[in-house]
């Protein structure tokens, strides 16, 4: 295997550009299409849509348009930090060159923490979906062989994301076109059989949906926006894909405000059509059926589609499929930033000396995801569900602090024009405070044993699951820190405000 030891992060002193990745093999919409498959975005609606109405009722679509500010604002930050340093570690770099090694290493943590526990969830999604498809049902509801499909389908996944972006991006085409495709289909005939009568549940479409004062409920709706604000997350995969990218200053942070503008208008437009066909019952095709919150869409699409159903199930299924592959491939590439500049062990920065992918990273990330998965399957089945729960606390934290780095590390410029007080001050400060605060929100939350499908130490399994998971990364960093091989990584030697950036040119 080729070993890639570069700029400040090497002994010898020698300063290459770039880190050996495949440079040039995506565009924007390569890039947008990765992205948006990150989010799991027919998947990610539909196991959330039922709870956000639960909490607000007809004001989901209104959530769902609040809960994408916090995340612009993170984009902006994200565009401003990859135009200046476009390095595949992203928060790693960027916080560490704005608050130092600590904050940097924590924020490559979170990333890699919360991508772990999402390919629990999306693995497990395809697994189960794989039977559904196949109409067998006895086999999606045994939990043995779903957990051994789900394992399959992750470590099918793995290796096509070591064997380079360029056939990724390939499949993530086929596989996003026939989830669009499902979703656009979904909308247009929840719309048709709205208006034709044929359910009698249906209801009209009302502005007032739009409407802030009709939010009654202050806790429901800070529920409903921590709910949304997640199904968003994942936009950030084209920005650890920068390296590989055509033109690695600009084409990511394109793709990823596309990314959001798309899942807006998706979430949004979907959302309302649902609202209009099932509407807000608890019986039947209701909205706030209890046996039908975690997927609304799954029953809704007998109706919908007919004897066509399976399509929708295929949907959802490559929906949770795309987003394992995608999802694995800005954690690898995270770590890989980490061992260039000497965060972890060199064995992270090891390039496949064909595909110039880290295959090393990428085979280690989807191996941990799998014993994760496997291990919480087998400890309980709720503790999983409450791990998927907690993954919201490092998603908020490592978005919060790549917008605090940006307003910190560009804090000499901000006076320098509008569009610097504005994109790289204001706007990524007021994101940062956003999931700051969602952040808290959510520990206070989870801290409740109402909150949570289990208790753990007397609180909600979910805050010591996501709390936890958190404080294991520092454990880690100080046993690394312990390590003869971090010192130039933890005195700011291999990585600092100054240290030139380690990228392809354009």
């Amino acid at each position: 295997m080729e070993k890639h030891t570069l700029g400040n992060a090497t002994d010898t002193g020698h300063i290459h550009v770039g880190k050996g990745l495949n440079q040039g093999a995506l565009g924007v919409v390569g890039s947008t299409v990765i992205g948006l498959a990150s989010t799991a975005p027919l998947y990610s609606l539909a196991a959330t849509l039922g709870y956000v109405i639960l909490a607000v009722g007809a004001q989901a679509p209104l959530v769902f348009i609040i809960a994408c500010v916090p995340m612009i604002f993170a984009a902006f930050a994200y565009q401003e930090l990859n135009r200046e340093m476009p390095d595949c570690g992203t928060t790693f770099v960027w916080g560490t060159k704005g608050f130092g090694p600590v904050v940097g290493w924590i924020g490559g943590w979170a990333v890699a923490v919360s991508a772990i526990m999402v390919l629990a969830n999306v693995g497990e999604i395809t697994g189960k979906y794989f039977w559904l498809l196949l109409g067998n049902e006895e086999f999606a509801d045994n939990r043995v062989i779903v957990v051994a499909t789900s394992v399959v389908f992750m470590a099918i996944m793995t290796f096509v994301s070591t064997i380079g972006v360029q056939i990724g991006e390939k499949l993530q085409m086929v596989l996003m076109t026939i989830q669009i495709v499902a979703m656009v289909l979904f909308g247009v005939l929840a719309l048709w059989h709205s208006l034709d009568g044929g359910n009698p549940d249906s209801i009209a479409f009302d502005w007032q949906w739009f409407n802030p004062a009709e939010l009654t409920s202050w806790s429901g709706f800070i529920e409903a926006v921590l709910l949304a604000l997640f199904i968003y997350w994942g936009w950030d995969t084209c920005l650890a894909l920068n390296e590989e990218t055509k033109n690695p200053r600009k084409t990511p942070g394109r793709a990823a405000l596309s990314s959001i503008v798309v899942l807006i208008v998706l979430y949004v437009g979907i959302s309302v059509v649902v609202m209009m066909f099932a509407g807000f019952g608890d019986t039947g095709y209701g909205l706030t059926n209890p046996e039908s919150l975690d997927d609304v869409f799954s029953v809704l699409g007998g109706a919908l589609f007919g004897p066509w159903g399976w399509f929708l199930i295929l949907g959802v299924m490559l929906s949770a499929a795309s987003s394992t592959q995608t999802t694995i491939l800005p954690t690898a590439r995270g770590t890989l930033s980490m061992a260039v500049y000497r965060a972890l062990p060199a064995k992270f920065a090891e390039l496949h000396p064909k595909f110039k992918t880290p295959w090393f990273s990428t085979t280690l990330m989807g191996a941990a995801a799998i014993i994760y998965y496997v291990g919480m399957s087998i400890l309980s089945e709720d503790m999983l569900a409450d791990s998927l729960t907690s993954m919201g606390l490092a998603v908020a934290l490592y978005y919060a602090i790549t917008s605090f780095a940006c307003v910190w590390y560009f804090r000499g410029t901000l006076r320098d024009s509008a569009r610097n007080l504005w994109m790289r001050g204001i706007l990524p400060a007021l994101g940062g405070l956003m999931l700051g605060y969602a952040f808290v929100q959510s520990a206070i939350d989870m801290w409740s044993t109402e909150y949570s499908e289990t208790v753990l130490l007397g609180v909600g399994g979910a805050f010591v699951i996501g709390v936890g998971a958190i404080l294991l990364g520092f454990v880690l960093m100080g046993i690394w820190w312990l390590r003869p091989g971090s010192k130039p990584f933890f005195r700011g030697e291999s990585l600092n405000r100054d240290t030139p950036v380690l990228v392809p040119d354009e």
